[in-house]
């Protein structure tokens, strides 16, 4: 006679979040940093139209900012795409 294995239901009342504490964690560091990359960009206009102001091309407004910027985005992808660990 063969024994038939038994299927146990294992819902829970729980609700499951779709990443891990590590991953949000990362998201939160991901979006601190595209903040910074946007604060570095404010800045460098001028009240007089008549008045050109060449701040507006600084090495942090035009290099350092959007570099930044790109990190953070990447840093997101990687955050969300990361696998999260299984702590059972």
């Amino acid at each position: 006679m063969k024994k038939k294995a038994i299927i146990q239901d294992k819902t829970t009342d729980e609700p499951e979040f779709a990443l891990g504490k590590e991953n949000y964690r990362m998201m939160a560091i991901g979006f601190g940093i595209i903040v910074v990359g946007f604060v570095l960009m404010i800045g460098g206009g001028s009240d007089d139209p008549n008045v050109f102001n060449s701040e507006i091309f600084s090495f942090r407004r035009i290099t350092l900012a959007p570099l930044l910027l790109l990190f953070g985005f990447l840093f997101e992808i990687y955050a969300i795409l990361k696998k999260p660990k299984n702590d059972k």
